[in-house]
């Protein structure tokens, strides 16, 4: 790795061009000088948060892989930096690039515990799971700051209404005391996402996560307190980090984790370009083989968009993968299952006190 090149604490190494916005090079030079005539140092490798004020804050999920029916984001961009990352494309959408600006600039929506309690009193809506972070993840380093989270699950508990969390980092132990009444009813199942047992994997991977050590006893510590934990293996990274998934498997079994799922990396968009420049400059010695074994489990490209193929892949190196999950799955995780969440109580509850009949 060439130091003098690489932006370390970050993922993604420049912006790539937005796809939807022929102005966006434009837009960014009036940013830097807006930056320049307030007296910021608009080049500094600084996370900047700017509101945003959606109208509704909970969105149907229709693709038929991703295995959530409802989702919702409190945060547009992440500053995780995670290399890999599928949500990055959808930062376009936003006049911002996939690249540093998904990892720099990170849109926070405040109103997000207002917007959600108008839904959850709807007469009309019927309970069924709500994913937090099905785009980025709702404790990446923002929610330390704004706690929109934490008051989305208090929202989650006044409605008794079912939520799932995905997340790879430590700070969901600061709502732990929410999480536990959750659970009491069934109302709350956590995925956490490790990818590796490397801590100089995780540093490249994944710059601004919290450690591997943290997260494993994260998944001890929520799963001790009765918050079943399923272990996101994702993604899965030829000649990166798939020579782990035993390993993985067991970590996440002593832990405490009831299950494991995981994806094969795709990168589509503007990802593709992203992740190349990246491993040049992290992993320059094995970077043509990884691009090709990524390019090998998705029919020769690494944008694969279909159905039932694009998560779990093609090919023999993909199919290596997938037996090596179904090993796992036999070893550490026969007897154990994730429950499915209570969608009962929600319906008793939509005043935010239980209905007297």
């Amino acid at each position: 790795m060439n130091p003098k090149s690489f932006i370390k604490g970050r993922g993604a190494q420049h912006n790539v061009p937005n796809r939807f916005f022929e102005l966006s090079h434009e837009q960014r030079n009036d940013f830097l000088e807006y930056c320049a005539k307030e007296g910021e140092e608009a080049d500094k490798n600084k996370t900047l948060y700017l509101p945003v004020f959606p109208k509704t804050i909970v969105n149907k999920v229709t693709s038929p892989d991703v295995g959530m029916g409802y989702s919702m984001n409190m945060y547009q961009g992440c500053e995780h930096g995670c290399v890999y990352c599928y949500a990055r494309n959808s930062h376009e959408y936003w006049g911002y690039s996939a690249g540093l600006d998904f990892e720099r600039r990170i849109l926070v929506k405040k109103d997000a515990p207002k917007l959600l309690e108008v839904l959850l009193k709807k007469k009309s809506w019927q309970a069924y799971p709500i994913v937090m972070s099905g785009n980025t993840d709702c404790y990446q380093p923002a929610e330390k700051q704004f706690k929109i989270t934490r008051e989305c699950l208090k929202m989650f508990l006044k409605y008794k209404h079912p939520v799932g969390i995905i997340t790879k980092n430590a700070l969901i132990l600061r709502d732990l005391d929410v999480l536990k009444e959750l659970a009491k009813d069934n109302l709350v199942a956590v995925n956490i996402s490790i990818t590796s047992l490397s801590e100089d994997t995780r540093r490249i991977l994944e710059p601004r996560t919290a450690s591997i050590k943290k997260r494993l006893e994260t998944v001890k510590v929520l799963s001790e307190n009765g918050i079943p934990v399923n272990v996101m293996l994702a993604p899965i990274i030829p000649s990166i980090n798939s020579h782990e998934i035993l390993p993985l498997s067991k970590a996440a079994d002593q832990a405490g984790a009831l299950s494991i799922a995981h994806t094969i990396v795709r990168l589509n968009g503007a990802i593709g370009e992203i992740f190349t420049e990246w491993i040049k400059k992290a992993l320059p010695d094995r970077a043509d083989k990884v691009i090709h074994q990524i390019e090998n489990c998705h029919g020769g490209t690494l944008n694969d968009s279909r159905y039932g193929t694009r998560m779990r892949g093609e090919g023999q190196i993909a199919k290596q993968i997938n037996d090596l999950i179904k090993l796992a799955r036999q070893k550490y995780f026969k007897d154990k299952e994730m429950p499915r969440l209570n969608t009962q109580l929600h319906e008793a509850y939509k005043d935010g006190q239980l209905r007297l009949f």
